[in-house]
């Protein structure tokens, strides 16, 4: 039996000083939880601020005048109008629609656009790039840098000591700031429904950084455990569990990430692998999408869990699931067929043989409290 060598982020003797519980994810070693425990971790994330390592991520850099055209055969996005200080979500599609990889592009300015790829996905979306489009820009792997996630209504009023201008930042816009005396680049986003930043810095600087932060009164670390709860409670899909290569965008629930201008009746329609696929099916509708799921008991419903009606017949698969500590309840997402896709139609899981009810909900189970301006 061999066992799998992990990586290691450059804050991971940091981890282990502060008493985290290590796991395997996505190929490295990441803490899951701190002393705190999940559920603290989680509550003070949203009512102050959390800092997170996601330095497993993948960050790349795409140069050239010729960048956003290309970017854009890949991605059902718009990325030519894409405004220099600004970032979009997108998705790499496959000829069937299916999504390879979710990830955020930003505009840097003098033709340069700045990716974070997810970290199981982050060699192949290299490849990916480097076979369709290396001909068209320059492509530069920067996963030499570190990624650190600070989240929660407290984090803009802890950034702003060390960098007053963040103050002024808005939901999804990206800049150049120096922390510490480091060039690093800013975005105000993240994964928890929250306000709060994701600050990539050379790995080099980022123990400094991160304990700086830490070093803060409003901060804890967090780990994945709390990540996950918060990205669910704010209806955020995670890839490879509510998205993959064999679903699409419409069935993800994520026409909204499908740009206007890209769309069959925008400026540039299609021209992205799958197009065709995805534009039927925003025509005609879909057999299956991905829902909310609320459970009307206490029992948490866990990933993979079989979907059935009242007649016992399956209908669907349960994708990501557990307990919202801010919600004080178990949620879920899965793919329900479409005849129970309507919310507040009642289905059923089946855990450990047993049947658990549930609702059809909207989804976030949690209002996101992203700083608009």
């Amino acid at each position: 039996m061999t066992s799998e060598i992990l990586a290691k982020t450059p804050l991971h003797a940091l981890h282990l000083e502060l008493g985290a519980r290590m796991v395997p994810f996505a190929g490295y070693e990441m803490p899951v939880q701190y002393p705190l425990g999940v559920m603290k971790e989680h509550l003070h994330t949203r009512e102050a601020a959390g800092l997170f390592d996601v330095s497993h991520m993948g960050q790349i850099l795409l140069r050239g005048a010729g960048a956003a055209k290309a970017l854009e055969s890949l991605v059902p996005v718009d990325i030519i109008d894409l405004p220099v200080g600004q970032q979009r979500y997108a998705m790499f599609t496959d000829d069937n629609g299916g999504i390879l990889d979710d990830l955020m592009v930003a505009n840097l300015g003098d033709d340069t656009l700045f990716l974070v790829v997810n970290a199981a996905c982050k060699h192949q979306d290299l490849m990916h790039l480097q076979q369709h489009i290396a001909n068209q820009c320059q492509i530069e792997s920067r996963f030499d840098r570190a990624l650190l996630a600070l989240q929660g209504p407290k984090a803009v009023d802890v950034l702003t000591r060390l960098a007053p201008e963040v103050a002024k930042m808005t939901f999804m816009q990206f800049q150049a700031v120096r922390l510490l005396g480091v060039d690093c680049y800013v975005s105000r986003s993240g994964y928890t429904g929250e306000d709060g930043f994701e600050i990539s810095i050379p790995a080099a600087q980022a123990e400094t950084l991160a304990r700086s932060l830490l070093a803060e009164p409003e901060v804890e670390a967090i780990g994945l455990g709390a990540r996950d709860s918060l990205r669910l409670e704010a209806g955020l899909c995670l890839y490879g569990h509510d998205m993959s290569e064999a679903t699409t965008p419409i069935e993800a629930s994520l026409l909204w990430a499908i740009s206007k201008a890209r769309r069959a009746d925008g400026a540039r329609p299609g021209g992205f692998p799958g197009a065709e696929r995805i534009f039927a099916q925003q025509r005609e509708g879909v057999s299956r999408k991905r829902v909310g799921l609320l459970p009307q008991e206490r029992t948490p419903v866990r990933e993979g869990a079989e979907l059935v009606n009242a007649d016992g017949e399956s209908i669907g698969q349960v994708c990501s699931g557990g307990f919202g500590p801010s919600l004080g309840a178990p949620l879920a997402l899965g793919y329900v067929q479409s005849s129970h896709m309507a919310v507040g139609s009642d289905v059923w899981a089946v855990v450990r043989g047993k049947r658990v009810a549930m609702k059809v909900s909207k989804t976030p189970f949690v209002e996101q409290r992203y700083y608009r301006g």
